[in-house]
């Protein structure tokens, strides 16, 4: 099996990428490195059956090198993290938008087989008590950027919805929801390495708003092999599935957990919205998946709890060799 990866550089990217070689599969990824990063792929950049591009997706040349041959594509490469998309509203449009047209234009003319890698963001601020993939999409302001991430991603899923209704591209859809593990890092205000980071270094761990508001974080390995279940069903073609954690949390709560687990002396500081991000910034006051049709589908049922995706996120932190000093993982197990 010939699989192409677009973003394969990155957090996601990179565990798809060790998993699909472990499978026996030939691997071509393309990413541009703006947010991925070699030394993800540093446990497997000399295997022979992978080859890298640097480039971007807005590049239809460099698409078409690495799509050709392919007998199905990831495509998870897009402008990620609130940071990012705050600072940069323009250019992550570009990206998340046009790119995401190049690669199903390639995958079209290759006869590829395409898993698009879209958001739990795209639900806004519906704060139902779990959302299926049929669920309102409420979103703020398109002025506030913000939003843009979300509205995004939402033409990203129209358009390969579009592609597989009236050209017949084979096409699925998996929705995010909180993905963490190793090789995450809080750069662009991933909350889950920020606030592990801080601990395990002595600082205070920031909380932005009221910490009140909820989220469910799904683990990287448990995600990654039901992306490639849901892509090698027939059946999931012009569909979306969601893929997310199993436990509601606070970030409030997340962050004391991860003081208790990491033993760390470090406090707890709530930060205003504001002053985080500008003036007007929206968050979402819930956020709850309903992995039902995954579940149907190809048996989703993330087991890692939220001590472990603690302890697996600190040991792969830049602060690791105090995790591992502090024996983090034997603890963990032995309780």
């Amino acid at each position: 099996m010939r699989t192409a990866v677009t973003g394969g550089a990155g957090f996601i990217g990179s565990h798809l990428v060790e998993y699909l070689l472990g499978r026996g599969d030939d691997v071509a990824v393309i990413d541009n490195l703006s947010t991925g990063r070699l030394e993800n792929l540093q446990a497997v950049i000399d295997h022979p059956r992978l080859s890298f591009l640097e480039g971007t997706i807005l590049d239809r040349r460099a698409v078409d090198r690495v799509v050709r041959g392919a007998d199905r594509v990831f495509h998870l490469a897009a402008a990620v993290g609130v940071h990012l998309i705050v600072d940069h509203p323009l250019d992550s449009l570009r990206t998340n938008i046009h790119g995401t047209e190049v690669v199903l234009d390639a995958c079209l003319a290759e006869g590829s087989t395409l898993l698009l890698a879209s958001t739990s963001e795209i639900y806004g601020k519906n704060a139902a008590d779990s959302l299926p993939e049929d669920s309102d999409r409420i979103l703020g302001s398109p002025l506030k950027s913000r939003w843009t991430y979300a509205a995004a991603k939402g033409i990203d899923e129209a358009f390969a919805h579009a592609y597989w209704r009236e050209f017949g591209l084979q096409v699925s859809i998996v929705r995010l929801f909180n993905t963490v593990g190793p090789r995450q890092t809080g750069r662009y205000g991933m909350v889950v390495p920020n606030l592990v980071g801080q601990a395990l270094s002595g600082q205070p761990l920031t909380v932005f708003g009221d910490g009140r508001q909820t989220r469910c974080f799904s683990y990287v390995r448990d995600v990654v092999p039901a992306m490639v279940a849901i892509a090698e069903d027939r059946t999931s073609r012009g569909q979306a599935f969601n893929l997310g954690g199993s436990f509601e949390v606070s970030i409030l709560d997340l962050a004391r957990r991860i003081v208790q687990v990491l033993d760390s002396d470090s406090s707890i500081t709530l930060v205003p919205y504001d002053q985080a991000y500008g003036e007007g910034y929206e968050d979402m006051r819930r956020r709850v998946p309903d992995n039902t049709k995954a579940r149907q589908l190809v048996g989703f049922d993330p087991t890692t709890t939220l001590d472990e995706i603690i302890v697996n996120v600190a040991e792969g932190s830049v602060f690791a060799p105090a995790a591992r000093s502090a024996g983090l993982a034997d603890q963990l197990l032995a309780g």
